[in-house]
């Protein structure tokens, strides 16, 4: 009888969820994403099985899963370019948010949960690169733990305690990956807080405006809508693991880790690139290292920052316009940290990290110049109207 309550409650939340009538593809983004952390738990389950913690055999044991283990190629391409699909499905899911305003009230406790998660996996993501234990799995991790000690009174001492010693070595790799083999976990249980916090506020629709009068439930509609998404979703995916497994890796992590050998150019994964870019602008160091978490975590305000009554940018003329400069400005934030520190790549940087920080001001008087240009153009248009209709 439990059984049938559980089934039954589950049904209920997922299956009769009421959903706006005019919600369009670009919605599928959020079913894209739960499927890909899906895979990497599948995946990542499956790896850990044949793989070893230790620095004399991580990057041996990583070969041994590609070239020994029953489809162990296809396992760790999967989970490797697993993370690269869900990085850009995550921020297409952010983008849409952005653009239709579903972070305004009354949902500012699921844009929260969301950005949480989005925090969660970045944290997740850097701890996966460190374990295949190639050069630039050992360098990316000594210049981004050392960042910590840039904090007062107890940076040094947190630096040692990321290490487990004096220097990025074993200890190193074992508490970064437990971290690793536990985060994923915690990202699933937000994302079932985010999903109930979906349900409890409703989502949004594309016209941005109060969906009661015009709802239908999510089954069998939107299942089926979401099912019929997933096969191109699949075959990009399919794409990217047969035919170009390692286009979004770095090659110098094909050479085993080297401490007596650095990088010529450090760089790391191409999702975090808008972030390194923003953290090499910055001359000094700890405000650096202060603009490069404020960066990611100023996110969770924006709904406080930006005020509205109309949600989506489709009637805000100016605010479509400031979020089409901030998306070319993370592009290219994220071109720059893949270029060298040198002129004009710091130069453009420096730039684009201040419209990057200047966005999260402006949301705060958008909707008070957009509701200037609309009062006026209706002013405008009903002068127009009454000249011409002429004198009575």
């Amino acid at each position: 009888m439990r059984r049938l309550n559980l089934i039954h409650l589950t049904y209920q939340i997922g299956a009769k969820y009421p959903a706006p009538s005019n919600l369009s593809y670009i919605y599928n983004f959020g079913i894209f994403a739960l499927v890909s952390l899906v895979i990497q738990l599948i995946t990542g389950i499956l790896l850990v099985m044949h793989y070893v913690p230790h620095v004399d055999a991580a990057f041996i044991s990583v070969e041994h899963i590609m070239r020994d283990v029953p489809s162990g190629w296809l396992l760790r391409y999967t989970h490797a370019n697993g993370a690269s699909i869900f990085f850009i499905v995550v921020y297409a899911h952010i983008i849409r948010v952005l653009f239709y305003g579903s972070y305004l009230s009354s949902r500012e406790l699921l844009w929260s949960s969301g950005v949480i998660i989005f925090l969660l996996m970045i944290l997740t993501a850097f701890l996966g690169y460190i374990l295949p234990w190639g050069q630039m799995s050992l360098w990316g991790a000594t210049v981004i733990t050392n960042l910590a000690s840039s904090i007062p009174v107890v940076g040094d001492d947190l630096v040692l305690w990321l290490w487990g010693g004096f220097s990025v070595a074993n200890p190193t790799l074992n508490k970064f990956f437990s971290l690793h083999y536990i985060f994923p976990f915690l990202i699933l249980a937000f994302v079932g807080l985010h999903i109930l916090l979906l349900h409890a506020y409703g989502s949004s629709n594309p016209m941005g405006i109060d969906y009661n009068t015009d709802k239908t439930m999510f089954a069998p509609y939107y299942i089926i809508k979401d099912f019929l998404s997933l096969f191109p979703f699949g075959i990009v995916f399919a794409i990217l693991v047969f035919f170009l497994p390692n286009t979004l890796g770095h090659p110098d992590n094909y050479i085993p880790a080297n401490s007596a050998i650095t990088p010529e150019h450090i760089v790391p994964e191409w999702y975090f690139l808008p972030f390194y870019a923003i953290l090499r602008s910055i001359p000094n160091k700890g405000f650096g290292v202060f603009a490069l978490l404020a960066s990611s975590v100023v996110l969770l305000f924006l709904p406080f920052l930006h005020k509205a009554h109309l949600r989506t940018s489709s009637f805000k003329p100016v605010y479509n316009i400031i979020i089409l400069i901030f998306l070319a400005t993370c592009v290219i934030l994220g071109y720059i940290g893949s270029k060298p520190i040198e002129n004009p790549y710091l130069i453009i940087g420096r730039i684009a990290t201040i419209i990057y920080f200047a966005f999260f001001i402006l949301v705060t008087f958008i909707e008070r110049i957009d509701h200037w240009i609309v009062v006026n153009y209706i002013k405008e248009s009903n002068i127009e109207a009454a000249n011409s209709r002429g004198p009575k």
